[in-house]
């Protein structure tokens, strides 16, 4: 008897924990996105997501 061919569903976009937006920033903000990106070997993206968390957990509402 053949075994059968299994294929697994692929997750959709999205569900990995991940959603893609886009956002309008000042050309001074990527320049500098840009330099960190290249001193700290991370892509733009990492360091927004790191920076966004940093700013999250040390955010204060008044």
């Amino acid at each position: 008897m053949k075994e059968p061919l299994i294929i697994k569903k692929k997750n959709l976009r999205g569900e990995d924990g991940y959603k893609t937006f886009s956002i309008r920033i000042k050309e001074e903000l990527v320049a500098e996105l840009n330099r960190l990106s290249t001193e700290s070997n991370r892509s733009r993206n990492e360091l927004v997501n790191i920076l966004l968390q940093y700013a999250l957990k040390h955010c204060e509402i008044q």
